[in-house]
């Protein structure tokens, strides 16, 4: 049975669309952005599709294209829409689906539902931690927070510069899977992004 990883940060701005594409790349995997907020010219989808060389992925439409770069719910707001999880109907596929969300895992999408509501218990969940003062706690409430929703596949993978205190500390308390470490690279283009694919592919099928 084709797997499902869902790519998410414990917070913006922390790696998570070149994440997206390593594992995109890694699983040679289908990839789908359900909720696109702004920039939609050069959306995160259009990003992936420039990084993975695989010739299998297959890139699914927008379930939500929203004009405004904001949170989801604001963004739908000023659109004028009402972001609902159930109409939300996951690409069906026989590759393996990567599914990148938005911000954080608390993101709201409406008034009652958040970014959480779109992962299913079966998800092979891949949490983007960034160092920062402050980053080891956002990274193991992250990890509670899918473990008290009965979310037990959980992987991390750290991007930028080492901090191997930090790390340390994340792997001995959350007691979660580590993946790997992505460098402070100075660019991402489809080589770099294979390299790693090639590096994270055997942990990533350990989740």
């Amino acid at each position: 049975m084709p797997n499902t990883f869902f790519i998410t940060g414990i917070g913006t701005e922390v790696g998570k669309t070149v994440v997206a594409a390593i594992v995109t790349q890694a699983m040679e995997a289908d990839y789908w952005k359900p909720v696109q907020a702004g920039d939609l010219d050069h959306s995160d989808t259009h990003k992936i599709q420039k990084l993975v060389s695989s010739d299998k992925t297959y890139y699914h439409k927008n379930a939500y294209a929203l004009k405004t770069p904001m949170s989801p719910h604001a963004a739908a707001e000023i659109d004028g829409i009402k972001i609902e999880v159930k109409k939300m109907k996951r690409p069906r596929t026989e590759n393996d689906l990567v599914i990148e969300g938005a911000g954080g895992l608390l993101v709201p999408l409406n008034d009652k539902e958040t970014i959480m509501e779109l992962i299913a218990k079966e998800d092979m969940v891949v949490l983007v931690s960034r160092h920062y003062l402050g980053s080891i706690n956002h990274t193991l409430l992250s990890i509670e927070a899918l473990k008290s929703r009965s979310i037990e596949k959980i992987g991390v993978i750290f991007s930028g510069d080492e901090h191997p205190t930090t790390e340390a500390a994340i792997r001995k308390i959350g007691k979660v899977k580590i993946i790997g470490r992505i460098d402070e690279e100075p660019y991402f283009d489809d080589m770099v992004i294979k390299e790693y694919a090639e590096k994270f592919r055997k942990e990533l099928c350990e989740i």
